[in-house]
């Protein structure tokens, strides 16, 4: 394989996986967006900044080419980026995103593959990097945040999918069927082993 052919495939699977991301907010009310939806406080908006944040600073700083949004030091991150504040707008946290990929896209197409970047918060000896690494790196960082998003948004109000081209009309019996077959496979594996 060569490098813009890895380059390209990493990075249709970015812009795919930023979208899923997105399509998760479709349709929600203020609160379901914003809600803390796990003991420690994640919520769907969150994922959205805490993503566009990590993809500021990745394909950035490590790179001497600083996005053009304002972003805290990393040294200062107080994990705000994980929440929307009452006066952040899911339309401004949106905008934050897809700026920031017009950024990373523009770092990424001037830059190859063996390009050479520093992430000063990874520790020594791994702070020196390339292009490709942080490419990996991001996009496993986005595909793990679209999972927690896809399972939050299965908790609100069931939907699921990639896209919305392949999402389906719920089958509420069928689901409650396949919830029962797997409920009792787990009380039969615990009273066998238990």
């Amino acid at each position: 394989m060569n490098d813009e052919l890895a380059k390209d495939t990493l990075h249709g699977r970015l812009r795919r996986d930023r979208e899923a991301l997105l399509w998760k907010l479709d349709g929600l009310s203020e609160y379901d967006a914003r809600r803390p939806l796990t003991a420690t406080g994640t919520n769907l908006l969150g994922l959205v900044k805490h993503v566009a944040t990590v993809e500021a600073r990745y394909f950035g700083e490590v790179f001497g080419r600083p996005s053009p949004l304002p972003l805290c030091r990393w040294q200062d991150s107080d994990g705000s980026d994980l929440w929307a504040a009452e006066d952040e707008t899911r339309e401004q946290i949106v905008a934050f995103y897809r700026r920031t990929w017009e950024h990373s896209d523009a770092t990424i197409g001037a830059l190859p593959l063996d390009a050479p970047g520093r992430v000063p918060w990874w520790p020594e000896p791994h702070a020196d990097t390339n292009l490709f690494a942080v490419m990996v790196h991001v996009l496993g960082e986005s595909i793990r945040h679209a999972g927690h998003a896809d399972i939050l948004r299965e908790g609100l109000d069931g939907r699921t999918g990639l896209r919305p081209e392949h999402e389906r009309r719920i089958d509420e019996e069928a689901r409650a069927a396949h919830w029962a077959r797997v409920e009792q496979a787990a009380k039969s594996a615990a009273a066998d082993r238990g």
